[in-house]
């Protein structure tokens, strides 16, 4: 029997939907996380709880204007890192004299950090400007659900509605 319970699990493909006994359906996600904190606090197994989101949506969330001085700028900051790595790399503002002694010119090294940082900056500014249909906007996105349903085994069912009557 058990070596048959084996081959079914071999046979599945990808991820499945957990079935079992819904312990409570909220709207957002920390409702539902906040059940599986309180089930890991009556010593529930926690392997033995899910969390399942109904009807995924994407939302994406509108997080500044993006225009030339922002593209300016990031430009400038990721030139300047990029700069520095190879200031670093090859020693720039070090010299070393033929008596073996080590001369230090920090003009040359940030002189390195300002071009470098210009360069970025034209090459973003360049960049946006040629971009056809850019959209003026900084966002984020993130999948979010508009059902979520904290689900246990049924055999687990009893156990863990007693831990969650030990929690509240």
């Amino acid at each position: 029997m058990s070596e048959a319970k084996n081959n079914s699990r071999s046979k599945q493909v990808g991820p499945t939907v957990p079935k079992g006994h819904v312990l409570g359906e909220f709207t957002n996600y920390q409702e539902a996380t906040a059940m599986v904190d309180k089930l890991l606090q009556g010593d529930f197994k926690a392997t033995d709880v899910s969390i399942v989101g109904h009807d995924p949506v994407l939302v994406e969330r509108i997080r500044s204007r993006l225009g030339y001085g922002r593209v300016a700028a990031s430009g400038a900051l990721t030139g300047f890192w990029i700069g520095l790595i190879f200031a670093l790399l090859i020693g720039a503002g070090v010299t070393v004299m033929p008596d073996g002694g080590i001369s230090y010119n920090p003009q040359e090294f940030a002189a390195v950090l300002v071009i470098s940082s210009g360069f970025g900056m034209l090459f973003n500014i360049v960049r946006f400007s040629f971009t056809k249909n850019r959209r003026v906007f900084v966002s984020s996105q993130q999948p979010v659900a508009t059902l979520y349903q904290v689900i246990v085994p049924e055999a687990q069912a009893g156990l863990a509605h007693k831990a969650l009557a030990s929690n509240s």
